[in-house]
């Protein structure tokens, strides 16, 4: 029964992962020849998400939803996920390497989301951009009230677009963290046992994020 209810689990996320991208389809191409440049591709990506954040008219819900558009747009969850997977992505199925793009996007997403909502009105300069071949970086520092915090975007070109495939925050790389600790339950518990630990993260996740927004109903009412 258990493994019935995650399939179906699953089947109702690949749905939604498949709906987010079919509705920024046709912008990608639009994008392609307004931002030729690595940096202009992050710098409006960036805007985007803080316009979104300073917009006092949308809800949570709402503003989190437009977010997660502009992160799906932005990111090439698939080269992000070989390249956290390393060689456990060659070892895994087809479907497990479906299954893992879905989960891992949506988690990425999700930490995100709750992480940028901070830096609402910090600065963002773009201070470098690095371009060899189809790979670029682009240097970025969040200047705040009491520090600076480096964050560089490394991007590669996919067929004119730029895609962001890893983020180094304060020199932190965020592949080669999930990296190490994947690899560790993939050494414990297979492909099955990931999956399933990122599922569990993201229903945390949410169960998390719903008490705030219940308590902020009562507390209005």
């Amino acid at each position: 029964m258990k493994s019935i209810r995650n399939a179906v689990k699953t089947k109702k996320m690949i749905k939604k992962i498949a709906l987010y991208l079919l509705l920024i389809n046709t912008p990608i191409s639009v994008i392609a020849d307004e931002f030729a440049t690595p940096t202009a591709r992050v710098k409006d990506s960036v805007d985007k998400v803080i316009t979104v954040l300073r917009d006092k008219s949308l809800g949570r819900e709402e503003r989190w939803a437009k977010i997660g558009v502009v992160i799906n747009d932005s990111f090439d969850f698939r080269s992000m996920s070989q390249s956290v997977l390393a060689t456990n992505w060659k070892k895994a199925t087809p479907e497990e390497r479906q299954q893992f793009v879905v989960f891992f996007s949506q988690y990425l997403e999700d930490t995100y989301r709750t992480k940028i909502e901070a830096y609402t009105d910090q600065k963002v300069d773009y201070v470098g951009e690095t371009i060899r071949g189809r790979r670029a970086v682009v240097e970025t520092i969040i200047v705040t009230d009491s520090t600076n915090i480096p964050v560089n975007y490394k991007l590669k070109n996919n067929e004119g677009n730029w895609f962001a495939y890893d983020v180094v925050i304060e020199g932190v790389s965020l592949v080669s963290n999930y990296r190490s600790t994947f690899a560790a339950i993939v050494k414990n518990d297979g492909m099955d046992g990931l999956l399933s630990d990122i599922q569990t993260r993201i229903n945390k996740y949410k169960a998390s994020e719903q008490l705030p927004a219940s308590k902020a109903v009562n507390e209005d009412s």
